[in-house]
């Protein structure tokens, strides 16, 4: 191992009980007892005040980069490992060019390189027109997509009409991905 925690406090399969947790290779590979024999090049003991548990993951976060100038990388998954966040999913409309492409995926991963404080994966967006682009994104490794069914407030990220959203989970049920949906109606909201 790697480096072996061990806590009074640790949380394993939803209970709180002492344990000891050897880590290699940034994986959890061994929890037992806290007074286990387990070789590691470290061991971390966790004061009694605190509690070891698995860290959360945010399949919701609008990092804004490429091209803008708002939250980017750096300060989005450094605020994410601050409040114990060690997995983020970034949303594909806020920036540009928004993730509804191969080659958009390839510029959002070179924004973050070097730049993550924590895991990071990505949605790919459905909007009008890009069904054949579905196959390749989750190919180049999406967690799966994101679509709207009333405006976005990107217009780079229009709304998918009722026969294109049909046209589209039909499309993503054959990949056996997910579809994650602004399930508002554009046509009631129109008419507010």
């Amino acid at each position: 191992m790697e480096w072996v925690p061990r806590a009074e406090w640790t949380l394993v399969d939803g209970e709180l009980r002492p344990a000891a947790v050897g880590v290699a290779a940034g994986r959890i590979e061994f929890i037992g007892p806290l007074d286990a024999d387990c070789s590691a090049a470290e061991e971390v003991r966790i004061p009694d005040t605190a509690v070891l548990m698995p860290g959360f993951v945010d399949t919701h976060v609008h990092v804004n980069e490429p091209g803008t100038d708002w939250e980017g990388f750096d300060a989005a998954t450094a605020a994410a490992a601050a409040a114990g966040v060690t997995t983020l999913v970034d949303m594909p409309l806020d920036s540009d060019p928004v993730t509804t492409t191969v080659p958009a995926l390839v510029a959002k991963i070179a924004a973050a390189e070097g730049h993550c404080h924590v895991d990071v994966g990505y949605w790919g967006g459905v909007i009008p027109g890009n069904l054949d682009e579905l196959t390749p994104l989750l190919r180049a490794g999406v967690r799966g997509f994101k679509c709207f069914l009333t405006e976005s407030g990107n217009p780079r990220f229009p709304h998918l009409t009722p026969t294109e959203f049909r046209r589209a989970m039909a499309r993503i049920a054959e990949l056996r991905s997910v579809l994650l949906v602004h399930a508002e109606s554009h046509q009631v909201i129109a008419a507010t």
